[in-house]
């Protein structure tokens, strides 16, 4: 029986440690990311300037009429023959053309379409490291459902960010498991423990009140 609580306590013990070392360079960019987010603050400066060019495509024809992920199939179609490539964030019409925001991480990139002259331009920015970092932070966000993760490495950025907080959650049990076996350990984790449930229902009391 003991030899099967050591084995657990190891087993335990050593996937707190790689899982944690695992995800680590995830949980550094979420943390870094969200002071920038808290304070809508960007190092070493801001966004590029904008650099546009017009290039004549073949557009799908009813591409107006579409809806949803139909469209948004269609409008691929148009960024693969110019060499465009990210999530589009939406496709919105506007004066005869489309408007469509194309999002990757460090760039901005707006679609103008436009179907009765079978042309488009492309406007596209930079916007740095730091940038990207936030885009990821909020990708893929909860807004337009229906066609969000309309790019492969959103889908696979989403599933990455889904993993880390089930980790998260494994090693923040593992932790509570590895605290209450080691008696050494118990009074510290008591003082450190109550100091942070004190200080989250203080904040949860201001954030109430």
């Amino acid at each position: 029986m003991q030899t099967i609580s050591r084995q657990i306590y190891v087993w335990t013990r050593n996937l707190h440690l790689y899982f944690g070392l695992a995800i680590s360079p995830f949980v550094l960019l979420f943390s870094i990311s969200l002071i920038f987010l808290n304070h809508t603050w960007i190092p070493l400066g801001g966004p590029d300037r904008v650099r546009q060019f017009t290039a004549a495509v073949s557009i799908p024809p009813g591409l107006e009429h579409l809806e949803g992920m139909a469209r948004v199939e269609k409008v691929k179609e148009v960024m693969r023959q110019i060499g465009v490539t990210g999530e589009v964030s939406f496709v919105r019409l506007n004066d005869g053309g489309l408007i469509v925001p194309v999002q990757k991480p460090s760039q901005e990139i707006t679609l103008h379409i436009f179907p009765q002259n079978n042309t488009v331009t492309v406007e596209r920015r930079n916007t740095g490291i730091w940038d990207a970092m936030m885009y990821l932070h909020k990708s893929p966000g909860p807004h337009l459902a229906n066609i969000r993760g309309n790019w492969v490495y959103t889908r696979i950025w989403r599933w990455a960010a889904d993993a880390t907080v089930y980790l998260l959650l494994f090693i923040s049990a593992t932790g509570i498991y590895l605290w209450l076996i080691l008696k050494a350990e118990r009074k510290i984790g008591l003082v450190i423990l109550g100091a942070g449930v004190i200080s989250f229902m203080g904040v949860v009391y201001v954030l109430c009140a």
